[in-house]
């Protein structure tokens, strides 16, 4: 694989230089500091997986910025690699925790979420304004779900992945109009991505830690 090619993908981008996207590059800081008021929120309170979610929420901005500063294949691995282990961790600390399955049920649980992709980005490959997202398109849809069905389980955690859902399907339409608007709006749309990307990130795992504050509350 050439790790050193160029990649241009962005509206704001015009050249190969290192400051080419400066909006997109600086606009990481919003998962950073998502990760800061998570860190501060969860730490002491015996949430190991919330402590994992908060340290990869950290690593999505790290690589995030070094994509939109080197624009490079080994840049862009480092930029989707923690959102591939953020939404698995996620969906693995939903099924042992929301829904209290065994282990070996949520693992089970979280790796059927690989075929659930991989079905469902064909589909949205092949409409118009989903393509260029098809990717990420699956991961509000599922959320979506599981606020529905947790509706009479979990009630204000439901409430809480509907919101989380919400505000992901707004950050994915900025993201997938940047080149459309790109002629009217050289800097592009993308760092709303960015922007929101970090306010939801931060929300899931709020939303998580509130989980277990009501459930060792209420003695389960």
């Amino acid at each position: 694989m050439e790790w050193n090619r160029y990649i241009d993908g962005y509206c704001e981008r015009t050249d190969p230089s290192y400051w080419a996207e400066p909006v997109n590059a600086v606009t990481n800081a919003a998962f950073l500091i998502a990760a800061w008021v998570m860190w501060r929120r969860t730490r002491g309170a015996g949430l190991p997986l919330a402590t994992a979610l908060v340290v990869i929420l950290a690593l999505i901005g790290t690589g995030s910025y070094l994509f939109h500063t080197h624009a490079t294949i080994w840049a862009v691995t480092l930029d989707v690699a923690p959102i591939g282990i953020f939404i698995l961790l996620y969906l693995f600390t939903a099924n042992l925790h929301f829904w209290r399955w065994p282990l070996w049920v949520s693992l089970v649980g979280t790796a059927a979420f690989i075929p659930y992709a991989a079905a469902l980005v064909p589909v949205f490959s092949a409409l118009p304004f989903f393509g260029i997202s098809a990717g990420y398109w699956p991961v509000p849809l599922l959320i979506a779900a599981y606020a529905v069905l947790l509706r009479h389980r979990a009630p204000d955690t439901a409430k809480g992945l509907g919101i989380g859902a919400a505000i992901l399907v707004v950050s994915l339409i900025f993201r997938s109009v940047d080149e459309t608007f790109c002629p009217a709006l050289p800097l592009g749309t993308h760092f709303m991505w960015h922007i929101l990307n970090g306010v939801m990130l931060g929300w899931m795992i709020e939303v998580y830690r509130r989980h277990m504050v009501a459930a060792r509350g209420a003695g389960r």
